[in-house]
């Protein structure tokens, strides 16, 4: 096992072989030139004491040291650590895009879900819990949290917050694009609208409620095998190192044949850092639409 050493003390990296053992949630986190984020990032997942067992893996594209060489961040290793939960920290050099980054993550998991948790989002206590719960009653391919950008409490919008649709039954496949009405969805995403919205609905503690989605960004739990399914992030030589939207293009093909679900309330807080995908030119879901198993039309 390789270990370096982070202001004077030694910090083993992880190994791979032990990580890659069956438990029930994996967190798959893509870092970036983010150490301060990252570590935030950490200290929202060392406050899930109320999850099933969880590993987490962080794999780093830092243009210099990666991050886990700042104090901050390696403190948050060893706490998470100490707490039971493996923890496997990797380079992926040279960089091949975001969805290569993706990919690399999930072939070091065996785990029934894997949360896919950018990181510069904080997760409130009793997320990552909630969303195992309703994952496992809904039976779908993902259920996801969506960030809340609480900068803009005081910015109401009524009219984006008017796409919201709970789910009243079943979660059930659906063929969502671009080129649809639906795809308006994504309005309830944005800013502070979910946490609008869930306001409004006044859910007792501890209830929860599933809602139609077109895409979630951030922090999204999938089932492993659904996801692997439908192909995974292996989409990623198919597009130069710049591309984004490599997210949408996995669940979209994830709702088609397993169907999808946000989850309010959303415990996922954005820490409103600037993006590290500056050029989003190259998107990878308008190219991913095939027909597969399970598509409504």
């Amino acid at each position: 096992m390789i270990t370096e050493v982070v202001a004077g003390r030694p910090l083993p990296l992880g190994d791979p072989v032990s990580f890659s053992e069956a438990r029930p949630v994996d967190v798959l986190i893509p870092t970036r030139n983010r150490p301060a984020e990252l570590a935030a990032t950490l200290a929202g997942l060392a406050a899930q004491t109320d999850a099933p067992p969880f590993g987490v893996m962080v794999s780093d594209q830092s243009d210099h040291d990666p991050a886990w060489r700042h104090p901050a961040v390696a403190s948050m290793v060893r706490v998470l650590r100490h707490q039971g939960r493996p923890v496997l920290l990797r380079r992926n050099l040279p960089r091949r895009g975001i969805a290569h980054q993706r990919a690399f993550l999930l072939a070091h998991s065996a785990a029934r879900y894997v949360l896919t948790l950018d990181d510069d989002v904080w997760l409130a206590p009793g997320s990552l819990a909630r969303l195992y719960r309703a994952i496992g009653e809904l039976r779908c391919g993902f259920v996801g949290n969506a960030v809340h950008g609480l900068s803009y409490l005081d910015d109401v919008r009524p009219d984006q917050q008017s796409v919201f649709e709970p789910w009243d039954g079943p979660v059930v496949p659906e063929d969502v694009g671009p080129d649809d009405h639906r795809w308006l969805r994504h309005y309830v995403h944005s800013a502070a609208n979910l946490q609008h919205v869930t306001q409004r609905l006044g859910l007792a503690p501890g209830e929860w409620r599933a809602y139609k989605v077109a895409w979630i960004g951030a922090c999204v739990l999938y089932d492993r095998e659904k996801l692997l399914a439908c192909g995974g992030f292996d989409f990623w030589a198919d597009f130069p190192p710049n591309h984004a939207g490599e997210d949408v293009a996995a669940q979209l093909a994830v709702m088609r044949r397993f169907g999808g679900a946000g989850i309010v309330p959303s415990g996922a807080y954005h820490l409103e850092t600037p993006t590290t995908i500056v050029d989003r030119s190259v998107q990878c879901y308008p190219a991913r639409r095939p027909v597969g198993e399970g598509v409504r039309e």
